[in-house]
């Protein structure tokens, strides 16, 4: 990774996690149990990428180089959507899956019970922190709804993630991929990148932009993921290995082959960057982290 991309992702990273420290219950709040999941699994070492694509696309929306005051709270209330999708996905009743960023899970540490409650949970508080941000009236309630669709059922993350489960099994094809994908992990990066640039004033023109960039950079994270599910070991990943093909998932390479696969989140993130082509220089930090997405190890 170039200095200056691991620059900005951790600068970012650290202003969503100090705003998490703020916004999360502490754990010796009552009842401590379910603080102690929450939190457990929130500082489990996670890469905030959605909370830095929320960043960087209102950094380049302002075009001065800057970030917009409290801007950090929208991305701690995305990570804490995304943590709580973790949660649940990594449950018996799903993935079933020991290993969540190099740590074991929240059911694991807390039981099944407490792990689904903390995920209700940081859904709850999500909504709170969203419903108090630092952005005029009518943004913070377009991208509350915004966030609330892409979180949903009709082509958002739990829709996504019920196509997922049911294609287990069955012979993947490039339309039943592609759909899962999009709404599985595709819809959160697409908001994020979309509510960010909201909060700092985007216009009309503006969010169509956005929306594709996202649209294309989410789809290119997923295959990038499929793609190192199969081909790196769980110290690499964080996360256990191989779960996609043991569990015979829809996934990239299981229906266009690895180095395709690979090929097609190239492209991808080529197309996403003709989208924010007018933008110029401003555009540089959400570029880097883009690349980034597709460039990743694990």
């Amino acid at each position: 990774m170039q200095a200056e991309v691991k620059d900005l992702l951790l600068s970012n990273q650290e202003l969503t996690d100090t705003a998490l420290e703020r916004l999360l219950p502490p754990e010796s709040q009552v009842p401590t149990s379910i603080h102690k999941a929450m939190r457990h699994s929130t500082f489990a070492g996670g890469k905030r990428l959605r909370p830095v694509l929320a960043m960087e696309a209102a950094r380049m929306i302002r075009g001065d180089g800057n970030l917009p005051q409290g801007i950090e709270e929208l991305g701690a209330a995305i990570e804490m959507l995304h943590t709580y999708s973790l949660i649940h996905d990594d449950l018996p009743a799903l993935d079933n899956d020991d290993l969540r960023r190099g740590k074991p899970t929240c059911h694991v540490v807390f039981g099944e019970a407490i792990a689904i409650l903390a995920g209700d949970a940081l859904q709850t508080r999500a909504y709170e922190v969203l419903a108090n941000l630092r952005c005029p009236a009518p943004a913070n309630v377009e991208i509350i709804r915004l966030i609330a669709q892409a979180t949903g059922t009709v082509e958002g993350m739990i829709g996504g993630q019920v196509l997922d489960l049911e294609g287990e099994g069955t012979s993947p094809t490039a339309a039943s991929v592609d759909a899962i994908h999009r709404a599985k992990t595709g819809a959160l990066i697409r908001v994020s990148v979309v509510t960010g640039g909201i909060y700092a004033g985007a216009s009309t023109e503006d969010v169509n932009r956005l929306t594709e960039f996202g649209r294309k950079a989410g789809l290119a994270f997923q295959i990038v993921d499929d793609v190192l599910d199969v081909t790196q070991d769980s110290a690499q990943l964080g996360k256990t290995a191989g779960k996609d093909l043991a569990s015979a998932k829809a996934t990239w390479p299981a229906v266009f082959g690895i180095e395709a696969s690979r090929k097609h989140a190239e492209k991808l993130i080529a197309e996403a960057f003709a989208e924010i082509a007018p933008y110029g220089s401003a555009a540089d930090g959400l570029k880097s982290v883009a690349r980034y997405l597709v460039e990743r190890t694990h």
